[in-house]
């Protein structure tokens, strides 16, 4: 118990999670909300990063206000705004064939990202819940022509309330049987993540702690990157696959809510 007090001491800004987290489909989770108001008022920063790209941040503003908990645009960040960033800053100019739903094309559209149906510089695969067979196919023609391959999250499953369902990282494994090629995958747990929170904060990484209920995400995303890596098990993670991780918490805990007392 004191080496959690400590640690929760030193942080501050909580990176929260949101599917598994804060909620599970549109149920809050039990002292999630408790969680925040506490740690802004113990004069932390709280910062809602998701690796689901299957909705626009807007989207998970008002989705997080509906519930309860008010936030806006700056206080959500997503993998897909990691990618961005990411081709922004290295990929500038190149073409992109995308697999996500209308909400990502609109956000990279707007960000500049060019994006085409025809050979492309990059293929970028998302959690596309719009997939077809056809553009399956085409991502696949696309690499084996040279097209460098992205994804904005290695996520095999979503949590849900009834079973979790397949995510990004599940779309990308097709693609690799199927070409050999594996991506360069952002979000959680990549280094482009924490390089990104660091300047949107302001903060060093070892005042910042990533919260989530996936250890080869959310806690690999602060462990193996400088900062500290919270789980909580209300989500992805029972105590049979922490016990048999390679990838080890800062600290463990039943849920948000049994945080908020230690801060």
């Amino acid at each position: 118990m004191e080496q959690n007090n400590a640690l929760l001491e030193r942080i501050r800004l909580f990176v929260l999670d949101l599917d598994g987290t804060i909620y599970l489909g549109d149920r809050l989770l039990p002292g999630a909300a408790k969680f925040i108001t506490t740690a802004k008022e113990k004069g932390r920063q709280v910062l809602f990063f998701t690796n689901n790209t299957s909705r626009s941040p807007m989207e998970y503003v008002e989705r997080l206000s509906r519930m309860g908990i008010p936030v806006t645009r700056e206080d959500i960040l997503t993998a897909g705004d990691v990618t961005i960033h990411y081709l922004q800053t290295h990929c500038a100019g190149q073409s992109v064939y995308l697999l996500g739903v209308p909400a990502l094309r609109q956000s990279f559209a707007e960000a500049g990202i060019s994006l085409t149906e025809e050979q492309p510089d990059l293929v970028v695969v998302g959690f596309d819940k719009t997939l077809t067979y056809e553009r399956l196919e085409k991502a696949c023609i696309y690499l084996r022509r040279g097209a460098h391959f992205l994804a904005t999250h290695p996520d095999i499953n979503c949590p849900t309330e009834a079973e979790p369902i397949p995510d990004c990282g599940a779309i990308c494994q097709a693609i690799t049987t199927s070409t050999g090629f594996m991506p360069h995958s952002l979000g959680k747990p990549a280094a482009e993540t924490v390089e990104l929170v660091e300047a949107a904060s302001g903060l060093p990484r070892e005042a910042i702690a990533f919260v989530g209920d996936r250890l080869y995400t959310d806690v690999a995303c602060g462990t193996q990157n400088g900062a500290c890596g919270i789980l909580v098990m209300t989500g992805e993670t029972t105590p049979e696959m922490l016990a048999e991780s390679s990838f080890f918490p800062d600290a463990v805990f039943p849920s948000l809510g049994a945080m908020a007392p230690l801060l």
